[in-house]
């Protein structure tokens, strides 16, 4: 396709290799990188994407699922803003698959954190009824990303956030070890917090929460 060997020629032409060695080594040597700082790098994107417009919307998720099967975190990036901005209510029902294996592919916090709000999430705002089914399968699944996916996906809905559910998704992932799952779980509560503080006030003092859930989710709350 045009517009990824576009990408990609560009993005070689730009690369650093001072500063992919430093971005690899803050993923935890996870990822190859250009080298291509933020700013530059959604420049370029742009410029790129603009000359391939019907090419992009045409093919979007085809065209991220290439991306993310490229091996620069640039291009994985890239592929999930092109999914954000063109399928923004604009989902498929079989869109779920789509965002399962964006979710367990190339997995880390920076794509896993991106696809769950912006994604995942606007997926189930627009197909309320998945969310039992879906919600159950990513929480139950062995797949830790996924786990962490069902916990942070309502961030952002605000007074439209099913504390219930959030509640029960909390409980259910309590007692893991794993610090990302922890640290979700006091993410969700603390920015729920800012929509409803006595009621994650009072759900964490009955709740036997890991410490870091637990600090993470009482952070803003006097």
């Amino acid at each position: 396709m045009n517009f990824i060997t576009s990408l990609e020629k560009v993005f070689t032409e730009n690369s650093n290799a001072e500063n992919a060695a430093a971005m690899s080594k803050y993923m935890k040597n996870n990822f190859q990188f250009f080298g291509i700082k933020t700013e530059e790098r959604r420049h370029i994107f742009k410029s790129i994407w603009a000359e391939n417009q019907k090419e992009v919307s045409d093919n979007s998720r085809e065209i991220a699922l290439l991306l993310y099967s490229k091996n620069e975190r640039e291009l994985h990036y890239c592929a999930l803003e092109i999914l954000i901005k063109k399928l923004i209510n604009n989902y498929i029902k079989e869109d779920i698959h789509l965002i399962e294996k964006l979710i367990t592919t190339n997995s880390w916090w920076d794509s896993v954190d991106i696809i769950a709000k912006f994604i995942l999430g606007g997926y189930l705002q627009q197909f309320p009824l998945e969310i039992d089914d879906v919600i159950n399968h990513f929480s139950n699944s062995e797949n830790m990303w996924l786990n962490r996916s069902a916990i942070l996906f309502q961030l952002g809905y605000k007074e439209k956030t099913n504390f219930d559910l959030l509640k029960s998704i909390c409980e259910r992932h309590k007692t893991s070890t794993e610090f990302f799952i922890q640290k979700a779980i006091g993410w969700a509560l603390r920015e729920y917090a800012k929509t409803n503080p006595e009621e994650v006030k009072n759900f964490v003092l009955v709740t036997n929460l890991k410490k870091l859930s637990e600090k993470e989710a009482l952070k803003n709350i006097k």
